[in-house]
């Protein structure tokens, strides 16, 4: 049994993953995962270390068949099934590589790519904060009323990045990068709210765009 710390929401699994989140969907309606790297209790979440499997799955469709990624998958599967943090080192000296008669497959790139993005999201959620004090419990980058949401809509939207660092001095590049990152794994639910006054001092506008409302008949 997987603890909580070890297991990613579907929406953080397809960050480190590098997939869609309908991609993610799949691979556990389809099955193409493991059960026991598949939680549904409480909403749908994934072994952190799978993500590697997700990955492989679907970068490797061009040169793999589906018969050939899901027998690697299976293969790598009972080494995974008990993975904790603490495990991760030793798991990056092991043998990754998988054969079948003629066929070798190694694992060992997408492990070590999803345990450094796995990294990066830590990091994500470590530099952001969330308090009914501040703005209301929207989250923040840690020590700053910075709506880490808003920051990434921006950037979105075609904001330049010196700008923003410009308008907010306690921001740095990577600080940017990791409120992107959150914001991708904990993606705003219901209607997005508008960017009206009572944003930090200093925000200024940087993109807008309307769409116009269709008529009906």
């Amino acid at each position: 049994m997987h603890s909580a710390t070890d297991m990613l929401k579907a929406t953080e699994a397809a960050v480190v993953s590098r997939v869609s989140l309908r991609d993610v969907n799949r691979v556990i309606d389809e099955r193409i995962l493991p059960e026991t790297l598949v939680s549904l209790d409480d909403g749908r979440h994934v072994v952190a270390a799978a993500c590697s499997l997700i990955a492989f799955y679907f970068e490797s469709a061009k040169r793999l068949t589906s018969e050939e990624r899901l027998f690697a998958i299976r293969s790598a599967e009972p080494r995974l099934r008990h993975w904790d943090r603490a495990a991760t080192a030793d798991m990056l000296k092991a043998d990754w590589t998988v054969r079948d008669d003629f066929l070798t497959i190694d694992l060992r790139p997408f492990f070590e790519r999803s345990i450094e993005r796995l990294a990066r999201l830590d990091a994500a959620r470590e530099l952001v904060s969330s308090s009914t004090d501040v703005l209301g419990g929207t989250p923040v980058i840690r020590g700053t009323r910075v709506p880490v949401h808003d920051i990434a809509a921006a950037m979105a939207a075609g904001a330049v990045e010196e700008e923003i660092l410009e308008d907010y001095p306690s921001l740095t590049r990577d600080k940017l990068d990791l409120a992107i990152l959150y914001a991708e794994a904990n993606p705003l639910r219901g209607r997005p709210r508008p960017l009206l006054s009572g944003l930090p001092k200093g925000t200024r506008k940087v993109s807008e765009h309307r769409v116009p409302r269709r008529r009906a008949g």
